[in-house]
């Protein structure tokens, strides 16, 4: 179910980059652009950190839904798609973090 629930809320987006702001909360966050992504990723990711500190599991996964949600429209805002992110995950699986972070530098 995962992976099919990614592949539905992306094309879903990417439908909505057609869609009139008054219409649809997506395409008002499109019309914003980058900025206003930028803002709700950080709210979103505030909000699970403090899901987190508070330790209260149902709260972490609806906000980690947001967040997930938010990167995704801004995945979709700059053609970005959620394979794109999988296959940098797939090629760093297996590579220790230290050793992953290290090479990055190097770039």
């Amino acid at each position: 179910m995962s992976t099919d629930i990614i592949d539905k809320l992306a094309a879903v987006l990417e439908d909505r980059k057609s869609a009139k702001p008054k219409d649809s909360y997506v395409a008002t966050l499109y019309k914003k652009g980058p900025e206003k992504m930028a803002q709700k990723i950080g709210e979103e990711a505030t909000e699970v950190a403090i899901e987190i500190v508070k330790g209260k599991k149902k709260k972490i996964k609806q906000e980690s839904a947001d967040l997930l949600f938010h990167l995704m429209v801004m995945w979709s805002h700059f053609g970005i798609k959620p394979d794109d992110v999988f296959g940098i995950l797939a090629e760093r699986f297996g590579v220790s973090g230290h050793d992953e972070k290290a090479a990055r530098k190097k770039d």
